[in-house]
């Protein structure tokens, strides 16, 4: 088992991250938002599905998702269609438009990726991918949990640093764009 001071190392690392995050946002187009990213990339990833999933998928508020999906519906990247088997939920699945979309942010994604990891083995690249999906499966229930209450005592004498706050749109946001798939593979991008 890690030492506290490890985990705390981590807590600044992952606050840290958010760097690399906002960089990832600024390759995609000026004009399209996070949120339409992330619900491409649930739909791109899982296949269709029902609003309720897809919020589930997102960690988000099911208002928060439906606003999101109204927008790229708007946009022509995703459909709604009645779910035979209960007429009064959708399915939301990708347009053809949407699936250009998804492959052109993958596309950024990868190449942006290409080029700040150059100096990078392909050893290192394949051993971040499978630690930050270890990392991704272990918080896999995206549910919020109650904040367990500290037991009275004495404070702590260093604290770790606190994280960088996030801005709404920040919180909600997925990782960057991957590759539609219908299995769970890792795709490494290719040395430019």
């Amino acid at each position: 088992m890690a030492e506290q001071a490890q985990y705390e190392e981590l807590v600044r690392q992952l606050s840290a991250f958010s760097a690399v995050k906002r960089e990832l946002r600024r390759s995609m187009p000026a004009d399209f938002h996070s949120g339409s990213a992330a619900v491409l990339t649930a739909l791109g990833r899982h296949g269709a599905m029902r609003m309720s999933r897809l919020a589930e998928l997102l960690a988000v508020d099911l208002s928060v998702t439906s606003r999101q999906v109204a927008q790229a519906v708007e946009l022509g990247w995703i459909e709604r269609s009645p779910d035979p088997a209960d007429k009064r939920s959708r399915i939301l699945r990708l347009t053809p438009a949407g699936r250009v979309q998804l492959d052109g942010l993958f596309r950024r994604a990868t190449r942006l990726l290409t080029e700040r990891l150059d100096d990078w083995s392909d050893d290192e690249i394949a051993l971040l991918a499978q630690l930050m999906s270890r990392l991704r499966d272990s918080f896999s229930d995206c549910r919020p949990t109650p904040r367990a209450t500290p037991p009275p005592g004495p404070a702590p004498a260093a604290a770790p640093a606190p994280p960088e706050t996030a801005g709404p749109s920040e919180a909600s946001e997925p990782p960057a764009p991957r590759a539609p798939q219908d299995t769970e593979t890792t795709r490494t991008p290719a040395n430019a």
